[in-house]
Parts: C-alpha cells; sequence; structure tokens
C-alpha cells in the first residue's frame, strides 16, 4: 500500500489499513518526513483546506504577571481580578515572571526535541497504544488514531508524572533528568494558580486543591514536523482539554489558535512565557463560571515545532472520587448544570470520542 497517494475519491481507499499501516512504522509523523514525502498522506488530510493566514491581530491574549504576588497584597488580587476575567471569557492567558527560570524551560523543550531526533529503532521501544497506565511513557502519533476522523500532524509523548512520580530508569534517557525537574517546577507553579482560581471563584484559598485538582500531573511532549502541504491537514484538530488546567510550554514557531468570540485567534510565543488553560473538568466543577475553550494548532512548512502541555489531571489512575458543579457555586438562580463523574469516566468517554471538534462535556450534561 502507498501511503503518500493523496487522492481521496479512489473507491480503493482503505483509511483502517492505511492508519494500520502508518501504526505498525512505529516512527509516526516524523517518520514519513524523514522518509521524504513532498504530498500529505490521506488519513491527514482536513475535509477542507485550513486558512493559515495570520488571523484577528487586533485580539490578544490576557498576559498576567505574577511577580510580587507574595509580598504585595493589592498585587495578589489585582492579578486575582484579572485571571478570574481572563478564565470567565478567554479560558486562556499567557503567564509571565511565573518563576520557572528560563533555563530550566529550554532544557525542557531541548529534551523533548532530542527524544524524538533519537535513532528510530532505540525509539519503537516507547512506542505504545496502552494508555491503562501499566507503561509510564506512552509515546505514539494520535491517541485516537482509529477514532478521530482525521489524523493529526503531530507525534507525542504522554508521561504521568503525579501523584506516584517515576523511577528515573522509567524514563527516556534524553529527556530523564529534565522531566523530573520540570514537573517539580510545574507542580508548584500549578499550585500557586489554583489558589488564586480558589480567590478569583470567591472561595477559600485551598478549595480547588482540597478537592484534588492538582493531585495528579501528566506531562505531553508534542512534535510537529514540517509540513509540505500545511493547508491540507491540522496540527492538532479543535479540541477542549480534558483536565482541571494546562500549562503549556511552546517554543518560538507558534501555530496555537484559541476559538474568541466566534473566531480563531493567534496565540504567539513570548519568549519565557507559559500559556494557562482550563480545562473541561474546570469549567464543569465551576459550573460553567470558567471556560474551557476549543483550540488548535495549525500545520506548518517550518518545523519541528515543539511543545510541553502539561495537565493536572489524575487520568487513567483508578479514583473514585466523583466531581460534579461546587455546591458553594450553586444557587436557585444558578442550578447545576452538569452531573457528577468521576475523572476516569470522564476521560474513557474523551478518548473514545477522539478529537471530533465536539466538546465532551455535553455528555455529562443535565
Amino acid at each position: 500500500m502507498v501511503l503518500n497517494d493523496t487522492s481521496t475519491c479512489q473507491p480503493d481507499y482503505d483509511r483502517k489499513a492505511e492508519l494500520r499501516a502508518f501504526d505498525e512504522t512505529k516512527t509516526g509523523v516524523k517518520g514519513l518526513v524523514d522518509a521524504g514525502i513532498t504530498e500529505v498522506p490521506r488519513i491527514f488530510h482536513l475535509p477542507s483546506p485550513e486558512n493559515l493566514n495570520s488571523q484577528q491581530p487586533e485580539l490578544t491574549l490576557p498576559t498576567i504577571d505574577l511577580q510580587g504576588i507574595g509580598e504585595d497584597p493589592i498585587r495578589r488580587k489585582d492579578v486575582i481580578v484579572k485571571m478570574k476575567v481572563a478564565l470567565e471569557s478567554w479560558g486562556f492567558f499567557q503567564l509571565v515572571n511565573h518563576g520557572i527560570p528560563n533555563n530550566i524551560l529550554e532544557e525542557m523543550m531541548k529534551g523533548v526535541m532530542d527524544f524524538y531526533e533519537q535513532d528510530s529503532e532505540v525509539k519503537k521501544q516507547w512506542y505504545t497504544r496502552d494508555m491503562s497506565g501499566k507503561t509510564r511513557v506512552v509515546y505514539n502519533s494520535n491517541f485516537d488514531l482509529y477514532a478521530a476522523p482525521v489524523t493529526n500532524w503531530r507525534d507525542t509523548f504522554y508521561c504521568t508524572m503525579a501523584p506516584n512520580p517515576p523511577q528515573p530508569h522509567e524514563l527516556p534517557p534524553p529527556c530523564r533528568d529534565i522531566l523530573l525537574e520540570y514537573s517539580k517546577q510545574v507542580m508548584k507553579l500549578g499550585v500557586c494558580l489554583l489558589e488564586l482560581m480558589s480567590e478569583g471563584l470567591g472561595l477559600d484559598r485551598n478549595h480547588l486543591l482540597d478537592i484534588g485538582c492538582a493531585d495528579g500531573l501528566g506531562v505531553l511532549g508534542h512534535y510537529y514536523p514540517s509540513c509540505p502541504q500545511p493547508e491540507l491537514t491540522i496540527g492538532t484538530r479543535e479540541h477542549n482539554d480534558n483536565d482541571f488546567i494546562t500549562i503549556l510550554l511552546q517554543d518560538h514557531i507558534g501555530g496555537l489558535r484559541v476559538f474568541y468570540q466566534d473566531r480563531w485567534i493567534d496565540v504567539p510565543p513570548i519568549p519565557g512565557a507559559l500559556v494557562v488553560n482550563a480545562g473541561d473538568l474546570l469549567q464543569l466543577i465551576t459550573n460553567d463560571k470558567f471556560v474551557s475553550s476549543q483550540h488548535k494548532v495549525v500545520a506548518n512548512k517550518v518545523g519541528p515545532r515543539v511543545s510541553v502541555a502539561s495537565f493536572f489531571t489524575t487520568g487513567h489512575i483508578q479514583n473514585s472520587k466523583v466531581y460534579g458543579p461546587i455546591t458553594e457555586l450553586l444557587s436557585e438562580d444558578n442550578p447545576a448544570k452538569y452531573r457528577g463523574t468521576t475523572i476516569k469516566e470522564y476521560l474513557d468517554y474523551f478518548n473514545a470520542k477522539g478529537l471530533d471538534g465536539t466538546s465532551a462535556l455535553l455528555h455529562f450534561k443535565i
């Protein structure tokens, strides 16, 4: 079977067979690019071409500066208000002076790049579709390869870093040390952000921590190879995140877009900044007070692009805790909009559905 035949109207196009053939290479999208393809294979084709032009430059994501929030109570209150406004409207913000040193950010991105640029045979030992949590590191291309309508131009590894931190030998050597260090720093930052968000909701500072929003951390290393026909495909299809909050580290290339006021807005990289967004679970427990916004990553002729997404969720770890809208946020005028769910039930539904452009939250609406 030929992987680089781009025609979608041939009667002998067997999508499942082509997906299987792609999966069995265990080299992901990077393997296709390394092989020198000049046309995007059919499995990656969008129903209609993507508009790659920079969009709505007059609208920019809010930027929040954490400088001085530990010493100055007035400054802290100001930051809480700004964060609340950003999460109620955009669901996203850029974060500066967040406390993670630049050299750690750079080492983390280098660690991800080094993982993907290993010899293919070495990298294949990490390749798996077992999402049960048995393996500490899950590396593959498109977690939803067999469910999603369009294959994304992206390879990913996922590693559960909390609640049970991995032993060093369980992590890939190219990013082993930095993954452990970066995760510690991101966890500390996430705890700080969740405290600010709790106060923004009018709750006790520790409320979101006490109900377990920082109990789990999964770190994803994304690799978006250069694409010969970027308008035909997508780096990551439009989706909402399946966690409480996400802290994203992105390189200088860009490509992230957020859906805001019925249009797609570019999120240009700011050197040294992180991007923070609310996930579906935060929208659910805040009863739509904070919004989990759709976002996507466009493909690019320039590459590879690397990003590191830190997801605050316990993921596939068995946990019977049921999450529903926080009682203190409800009233006669603002009744619960969602039924309770465990994180595992929510995640199982999200993963089975795949990135199909619809929100998994609809399934849990009352």
